[in-house]
C-alpha cells in the first residue's frame, strides 16, 4: 500500500479530505489495527508520513480536549 493508496481508502471511508499529514498518520494506524495492511507496508508509510511532518497527537493535549 501507498500514501496515495491509504489518501484514497480514507475519501472512501471518512468522505472528506484529509487537513494535515498526521491525521493520515492516525488512519494508517487505525488501518493497521484492523489488519488492512501488512506491517512492512504500515512501517514504510509511517516512515514516509513522518517525513513529510506527521506527529503523533500531544496526550496532554487529547486530554485536556477530552475533559480528563
Amino acid at each position: 500500500m501507498t500514501i496515495h493508496e491509504l489518501k484514497q481508502r480514507f475519501l472512501q471511508k471518512r468522505s472528506h479530505a484529509i487537513e494535515d499529514v498526521s491525521q493520515l498518520l492516525d488512519f494508517a494506524k487505525q488501518t493497521y489495527i484492523n489488519n488492512e495492511m501488512t506491517v512492512k507496508e504500515f512501517r514504510n508509510i509511517i516512515r514516509e508520513l513522518e517525513a513529510l511532518g506527521a506527529k503523533n497527537p500531544d496526550p496532554v493535549y487529547q486530554n485536556e480536549k477530552s475533559g480528563n
